[in-house]
């Protein structure tokens, strides 16, 4: 059997941090910690390296989005939700901006979380392409890398022709199969190439993938 998807919960509500935990551990994932404040949440990810992090959008001490920032900085491959109750395009275009995989509202169907904690994981898109486009429009216009993220110089090397074409559609929105059919390949072909993606350009996710072949003019 495969090892756990290793979760870290960052919330100051209890309950939130309780029935995540309950959800998430029923449904076979490992919650290595929980965190009630953005600086307690950094020092979780330092300490645990989860591979998926639950972070609320308010908390104490350092707001979410800026805690989004520092774990992002420390751990680019690690994958981070956003907890919120209201996904405000600006929120989710900055957030997109600063390192997220995607939003989770705290009202979705509880059914649909560990599915999304599980996308999030394996590098999964989580965000309606059109949803993705706009916010990754305007998180390129409006939100410029952080001075400790710049935006790397693509080396002409660094990803095959394959890799490249793949890139391409996943900035598009494209999920694994459609980006089968279009270029024709298998899906497991797709998700290898994926992941050399991911792991080259040093990304977490599709979301983070997106928005860098747009900054560079990949799609």
């Amino acid at each position: 059997m495969s090892e756990p998807i290793t979760v870290l919960i960052a919330d100051d509500h209890g309950v939130v941090r309780e029935g995540l935990r309950a959800m998430l551990e029923r449904e076979g994932f490992q919650v290595v910690a929980e965190a009630t404040s953005g600086p307690e949440a950094i020092e979780c990810v330092q300490t645990y390296n989860p591979q998926v992090v639950l972070l609320d959008i308010r908390m104490p001490g350092m707001d979410g989005l800026e805690t989004l920032t520092h774990i992002k900085t420390s751990h680019p491959e690690t994958a981070v939700i956003m907890l919120t109750s209201h996904a405000y395009p600006a929120y989710l275009a900055r957030a997109v901006a600063s390192g997220a995989a995607g939003f989770l509202s705290k009202e979705v169907d509880p059914d649909k979380i560990p599915a999304t904690v599980r996308a999030a994981a394996e590098g999964n898109h989580l965000l309606d392409p059109e949803l993705l486009k706009t916010a990754l429009a305007t998180a390129v216009t409006d939100y410029p890398p952080p001075p400790q993220q710049p935006a790397p110089d693509l080396p002409p090397d660094l990803l095959t022709e394959a890799e490249l074409r793949v890139l391409r559609l996943i900035g598009q929105g494209l999920d694994n199969a459609a980006i089968a059919q279009t270029l024709n390949l298998s899906v497991n072909t797709v998700k290898t190439h994926a992941r050399h993606i991911f792991d080259k350009l040093h990304v977490s996710d599709r979301t983070q993938a997106a928005l860098w072949a747009v900054r560079h003019g990949y799609a």
